[in-house]
């Protein structure tokens, strides 16, 4: 899961880490350390920055190798999450492109100027809903006004294809409200239009599902189409779905493994060949299980078709690609949790026969990213804790680790004004400004090492994708939040070393997740409409929850001065133990498969949203022009030769714009029909 989904050091709207978590809204004060240009470029709700990669001139000429190739094999199947997307992002963004390359009118008007915002709008999301609402993206321009675009540089869209831009059909790319049909009412391109809920959950009833008590990842890899009337299952792979894309990523692939630091990794890299030479989901986890026990080398890598958050029936993986180099100090000082996450286990407020007697292998480490692909761009992770599989979890353990230089570029592009807004009095801000970063990286490290690889199914329970459904996912991020906040109100912090004083680090983090989950991530969404995402979902259940159980005694109060809403937390002890019941309940949902009281949970508190609270929320975040969201473009891997051709060196070069970049990857890495 990733990090989706750690140091959000000092992201003062607040923790957003999981394990897809994104970027947050805005960063507390902080230093540049150097005079290197984050900043690349702002539109819409979105700024891109750029990163530095430490450590990289210091590899030897094999491990820039290995980079460079695990890079341009991410960038191979750059299209995939395009099409994943949306069935006609590919057909948009290619004929946009071609205008935007070739149009030689007036571009000082503002619908050109719309044309090119929505443009870079779609380029970010990866097609035409947003990134992280899934709403459409509505233009600013006209029909007549693109068409005429479309004539006169000899672009072709026609159809539904050009329909759809303006239309209210295909609004939602994922849609897992309740009571609707999630997948017909579902723009992403996993299904064939028309198939239902109940189509898709009686083929996987009878589809195959791996060896006893071992079960694979059933349609992972695949798409379900209705082909003469008869659901089938098109599988990305050599020769199959997607197939000309995956020889592309093969081929780098193989160059990877001819360059690998060690044994154990080029037969992990072999694996992930075979993978997607076969398809099979068998194939996957022992890829999975080998990747997991490759912990020796400066270089790793995540690659495939991986998080389920854009399906959802939560079955289907999206393509993603992270390239990593380890960072030595920090990885040091963050083993910590790993080695003594059995006693964070046996600690827990759980009941006992959900808490596991060995929690395996669980390693954590703090890395930099080299480059990124798919999923995991140009909006990134900042934490990652993969695999995903369950039962290889708990018998082979996991890697997480915390996306370091990408999380020091969020920190050096923001500011401290919505901090200063936003939080209830100068002791609430103080304590963030002293302890904020260290709070976001140990609540990330927590939820990551510790929640993720916590608890346990009682024997003959489901998956969870198969028992809480369209609730999986938020009850899991939930669930590890938890974890990571009930611990972080624990003196065993200070006795490891990781804090000089854990009540102020527990009521910082405490202070962050209630302001967030119930004020500032409001920031993120339109006036009127629910919560959807499945990390705002869980953090506003987790605070409405604890904020509704502790007013009798007011552990919460809600303060209103000025017309201005804040919450101030009374009582951090009796909070931390609210925090531990709702731990133990959401353990019990999900080792039980208990439906019922997890749609209970995130309706009843995770959805709706205090409109009069919304439009103050919204009103009082004008005074701010640093965007709610942030993303990446990567630095350019360039290859050096000599005479025959044999590369003698990697050297690495920073993109000016986000524009050339863009163009730059569609002319490049362009290999879906």
């Amino acid at each position: 899961m990733k990090l989706r989904h750690f140091l959000i050091a000092l992201l003062a709207i607040g923790l957003i880490w999981s394990c897809q978590e994104k970027e947050t809204a805005e960063a507390s004060a902080t230093t540049q350390s150097d005079t290197f240009e984050y900043f690349v470029d702002q539109f819409a709700d979105i700024q891109i920055l750029r990163y530095q990669i430490p450590g990289f001139d210091e590899l030897t000429l094999d491990q820039k190798k290995l980079v460079y190739y695990l890079t341009q094999a991410g960038l191979a199947g750059r299209d995939i999450i395009w099409d994943q997307n949306y069935r006609y992002n590919l057909e948009i963004r290619r004929a946009l492109e071609n205008v935007y390359q070739n149009y030689s009118g007036d571009k000082s008007t503002d619908e050109w100027t719309a044309f090119e915002t929505y443009l870079k709008r779609i380029w970010f999301s990866n097609g035409i809903h947003h990134h992280y609402s899934n709403d459409k993206l509505k233009p600013a321009f006209s029909p007549e006004y693109l068409k005429g675009l479309l004539e006169e540089t000899d672009s072709n869209l026609e159809g539904e294809a050009f329909e759809v831009i303006f239309n209210e059909a295909d609004a939602k790319k994922v849609n897992k409200k309740k009571g609707v049909d999630n997948v017909a009412a579902s723009a992403v391109n996993f299904y064939d239009p028309g198939l239902t809920d109940a189509e898709v959950e009686a083929f996987y009833a009878s589809a195959y599902k791996g060896p006893e008590g071992r079960p694979v990842e059933t349609g992972l890899n695949s798409r379900l189409s209705k082909i003469n009337g008869k659901i089938t299952e098109e599988v990305y792979m050599s020769g199959g779905l997607y197939g000309e894309a995956i020889d592309e990523i093969i081929k780098w692939l193989e160059k990877a493994k001819g360059v690998a630091e060690n044994e154990q990794q080029a037969n992990t890299l072999g694996l992930l060949i075979e993978y997607y030479k076969t398809g099979s989901l068998d194939t996957w986890d022992e890829y999975a299980i080998s990747w997991v026990n490759s912990r020796d080398g400066d270089i790793d890598w995540i690659n495939g078709f991986i998080e389920v958050y854009n399906d959802p029936k939560g079955y289907k993986g999206s393509y993603e690609n992270i390239v990593q180099l380890k960072d030595f100090e920090m990885s040091r000082q963050m083993a910590v949790l790993s080695e003594n996450a059995q006693w964070f286990e046996d600690e827990s407020p759980l009941m006992e026969a959900h808490k596991k007697k060995n929690v395996v292998g669980v390693s954590y480490k703090t890395v930099n990213v080299a480059g990124e692909a798919g999923d995991a761009s140009p909006s990134t992770p900042i934490g990652v804790n993969l695999p995903n599989n369950n039962w290889i979890r708990q018998e082979h353990g996991s890697k997480s680790v915390s996306l370091g230089n990408i999380i020091e570029a969020y920190s050096n592009a923001g500011g401290s004004g919505r901090l200063k807004e936003y939080a209830h009095d100068e002791e609430e801000i103080a304590r963030e400004i002293k302890y904020g970063k260290t709070a976001s990286k140990l609540l990330t490290a927590l939820h990551e090492v510790v929640g993720h690889a916590s608890g346990q199914l009682n024997e003959g329970v489901g998956q969870p994708k198969e028992t809480l459904k369209n609730y999986a996912s938020t009850m899991e991020e939930g669930r590890a939040d938890l974890v990571g906040l009930y611990y972080l109100m624990d003196p065993k912090l200070q006795e490891l070393g990781l804090t000089d004083d854990w009540k102020e680090l527990g009521m910082t983090a405490f202070d962050r997740y209630i302001r967030n989950g119930l004020v500032t991530q409001l920031i993120r969404i339109e006036l009127g409409d629910d919560i959807e995402e499945d990390h705002m979902v869980n953090r506003q259940w987790v605070s409405a929850w604890v904020f509704e159980k502790g007013k009798d005694e007011n552990v919460i109060e809600k303060v209103v001065r000025d017309g201005k809403t804040y919450y101030n937390i009374n009582d951090y002890s009796k909070l931390r133990e609210l925090f531990g019941q709702l731990l133990r309940e959401t353990q019990r949902i999900k080792s039980e498969g208990d439906f019922q009281a997890a749609q209970d949970l995130v309706e009843g508190y995770g959805v709706k949203v205090d409109q009069k609270l919304h439009a103050e929320v919204l009103e009082r975040n004008k005074a701010f022009k640093t965007p709610p969201y942030s993303g990446f473009v990567n630095p350019v891997l360039l290859p050096e030769t000599d005479a025959d051709g044999e590369i003698t060196d990697i050297k690495l070069l920073q993109p000016e714009t986000f524009v050339e970049q863009m163009l730059s990857y569609s002319g490049t890495y362009s290999f879906l029909n």
